[in-house]
């Protein structure tokens, strides 16, 4: 999912090894397929070099480093012969080739490699720039590995899915597949095509290619960034809830919130009172207290009034994933690590992706609470106890007896948010392993809650499907009620009219001051409305360029 922003970049090119990646550059690059460059910096440039020419020569002096004249994992005890040294690195690639499941998407492979070209280019894997500038001709002439969505514990980084990505730009074998500009072949016709030749590994580059955390942490940036899009397109929903279910103002005034100044919490209100700003369905209690009548509630019910400090907790911790996401993507997450300065390697456990996996479990959790609370406004609505005067089932044309109106819709809702609460259980504390000899004897799992992420948002977009035609229908209904005709564009606020006319221009329908925006039963199916809505915010199409103004900034 893109959004205007993306689609619109400035961006021509994106320079790796000069300056930390940020979340946009990982968009524009996965998603937008704006062109890489290597950074000329001759001091980075010559830091990559100078990792590869010290192993060389530590081995000639007779080191023992893990994983060049070791074997791996709980077999490091096994010394490995110098004239062996290559086979061992070419060898990890065969017996890591065992990955499952589905393809991942292109742009998910896209960041990954992306990302590792950033790892190396800190200079500490003892990798030859050769291998570097292959992955940046794979991005830039749209060539992608096919990588499979099981096969990491995210122990030792993403060691199979990331042995798919180095099989193909390596040239290791046939079975290695790509996409090469939309058509499938093996690896070696893509490198044949290209005018490239395969690679020969040199000590180390194997385990340098496929120890890290870049499969697992290009998947998040791209799950953190739909999810940015999708709490905007969730706090207008809750805009065109509160007008038509004729809410107040009042609960988001700045006394109340600056009493309570969690940074998320004051954005949310201040973003809603912009949003629902000169709306002629609201009850605006900031500018003129409202007599309340003897039947009528004195204050909104939560869902309403205590909408910011529900949405804050949300935005907050979204902000603060985020903000791990880009360190792990600036990150140098192999082992060993080589200290050229300081002629020393180190072991350890950069590539342990525990940050991604509960940051991603921590972000199914804030989708789930989204559902949540969309679920409740959108029952809110159905029901005349509680929605101020509207049709039972928002039903449009009540002339026409049989018309039930979107009790069914509701029910599809309904189906959907027990999913995304279901998916919001974390992956990260479950399992401890007992992986190649109990060496990787913990986990982060950051693979696997990745995956699940970006499945909970691909599910919170059909969910999104059920509530904007909701809440559309609610608006239209509201219109009526207040001056007698269904265009809602005549009482809503000025700030929230671009997604509702968003909504009715993709399900191909003109608003109209005679009809709400779902009329009769039998005029239409709504199984193809929610996939129109749900194709267009998965394309980062009108619905979600509408909603820009609510799309949180990140401190990156």
């Amino acid at each position: 999912m893109i959004n205007i922003l993306q689609k619109n970049t400035n961006s021509k090119l994106v320079t790796i090894g000069e300056k930390n990646l940020s979340l946009d550059d990982i968009i524009h690059v996965s998603r937008c397929h704006v062109p890489v460059e290597i950074t000329t910096n001759q001091t980075v440039l010559n830091k990559v070099e100078a990792s590869y020419l010290w192993l060389a020569d530590a081995l000639k002096n007779g080191s023992v480093i893990y994983g060049i004249n070791t074997g791996f994992g709980g077999m490091s005890n096994v010394l490995i012969d110098q004239e062996a040294m290559c086979e061992l690195q070419d060898n990890i690639i065969w017996y890591h080739k065992t990955g499952a499941g589905e393809r991942l998407p292109n742009s998910d492979v896209r960041a990954a490699m992306l990302l590792r070209m950033n790892s190396h280019l800190f200079g500490a894997s003892a990798i030859r720039m050769e291998i570097i500038q292959r992955m940046q001709i794979f991005l830039n002439e749209g060539i992608t590995p096919h990588v499979l969505d099981l096969g990491s514990i995210g122990a030792s980084g993403d060691l199979v899915p990331l042995t798919s990505i180095a099989g193909a730009l390596l040239g290791h074998s046939s079975a290695f597949k790509v996409d090469y500009r939309g058509i499938e072949m093996d690896s070696l016709t893509a490198l044949n095509k290209l005018g490239l030749p395969r690679i020969q590994l040199k000590e180390k580059e194997g385990l340098a290619m496929i120890n890290g955390t870049s499969v697992m942490t290009g998947i998040a940036a791209n799950c953190v960034h739909d999810a940015r899009l999708l709490l905007a397109l969730s706090m207008q929903s809750h805009a065109l809830a509160i007008q038509a279910l004729y809410g107040t103002n009042q609960s988001f005034h700045p006394f109340i919130h600056n009493l309570k100044p969690h940074s998320g919490q004051i954005w949310a209100s201040q973003n809603m009172l912009s949003l629902i700003e000169n709306s002629k369905m609201i009850r605006d209690e900031i500018h003129d207290r409202v007599k309340v009548r003897q039947e009528d509630l004195i204050q909104d019910r939560y869902s309403l009034r205590c909408l910011p400090q529900f949405i804050g907790p949300i935005v907050d911790g979204l902000k603060h994933v985020a903000k791990h996401v880009v360190i792990e993507a600036n990150s140098a997450n192999d082992n060993p690590l080589i200290d050229v300065e300081n002629d020393t390697y180190f072991h350890g456990g950069n590539f342990l992706g525990q940050y991604i996996g509960t940051g991603m479990d921590q972000l199914r959790t804030y989708i789930a609470l989204l559902a949540k609370h969309l679920d409740v406004q959108i029952a809110l609505a159905m029901t005349p106890a509680f929605n101020n005067g509207l049709p039972a089932s928002l039903v449009g044309n009540g002339k026409r007896r049989v018309n039930m109106g979107l009790k069914g819709l509701q029910i599809t809702g309904n189906s959907i948010m027990p999913l995304l609460s279901f998916y919001s259980n974390p992956l990260a504390p479950h399992f401890p392993t007992h992986a190649e000899q109990y060496n990787q004897n913990i986990n982060s799992l950051g693979f696997g809650s990745a995956n699940l992420t970006r499945q909970a948002l691909n599910l919170f977009r059909e969910y999104m499907g059920v509530v904007l035609i909701s809440m559309c229908q609610a608006v239209d209904l509201r219109a009526y009620k207040l001056t007698g005709q269904y265009d809602a564009r005549q009482c809503l606020a000025p700030n929230t009219i671009p997604l509702y006319e968003a909504i009715n221009e993709v399900v191909g329908r003109e608003p109209s001051s005679k009809r709400s925006f779902i009329w009769n039963d039998n005029e239409q199916t709504l199984e193809n409305t929610i996939a129109r809505l749900t194709a267009d915010i998965a394309t980062g199409g009108k619905l979600i360029e509408a909603t820009s103004e609510s799309i949180i900034p990140l401190d990156e």
